[in-house]
């Protein structure tokens, strides 16, 4: 379990993040279209996984605007931004914000992404929901950064996860 901050309030996750070095473990998630997509669906690529509470709140919508924005200029890697949302949530925001670089992923049918990721918030107002979290990975699903934000109002470290690409 770790201890993160909402507000300056301490709130509580599930378990504790994979570490550098670790695989990560495979996932079953819902995209726009309600296919599912899995860790195998990315075989051979580099993953950036952005993972926040929801993607209707402010630090949530930027994180996706920022990866967004620098995800062009990356090789071989997948950007997939991921919460508790609705798929339909997420196709709303990224078709009125023009989000083409990124891909949505939902975990709205059971939460399990966030349970076995140890990530999922246990208690507090957002309890049930995602924290917010980046996990980059090589091509073999090898953790290479992996960021819980202290604060989850604040943004993760961009040029720290994208630097080890």
């Amino acid at each position: 379990m770790a201890t993160v901050t909402l507000g300056g309030n301490p709130i509580h996750t599930s378990g504790e993040l994979p570490k550098v070095g670790d695989s990560i473990k495979d996932f079953q998630l819902v995209k726009p279209d309600l296919s599912v997509a899995s860790l195998e669906s990315y075989k051979g690529s580099k993953l950036v996984l952005n993972i926040f509470p929801s993607i209707d709140t402010g630090t949530c919508a930027t994180s996706v605007r920022q990866f967004n924005a620098k995800a062009s200029e990356l090789n071989n890697t997948k950007v997939l931004c991921i919460s508790r949302d609705l798929p339909f949530a997420q196709k709303r925001f990224c078709g009125a914000e023009g989000i083409e670089n990124v891909e949505t992923l939902s975990d709205f049918k059971d939460g399990n992404f966030g349970k076995n990721y140890g990530l999922e918030i246990v208690d507090g107002p957002l309890a049930g929901l995602h924290s917010r979290v980046v996990i980059v990975t090589d091509e073999n699903g090898k953790v290479l950064h992996a960021e819980q934000v202290a604060e989850i109002a604040n943004e993760p470290n961009y040029d720290a996860a994208l630097a080890v690409l």
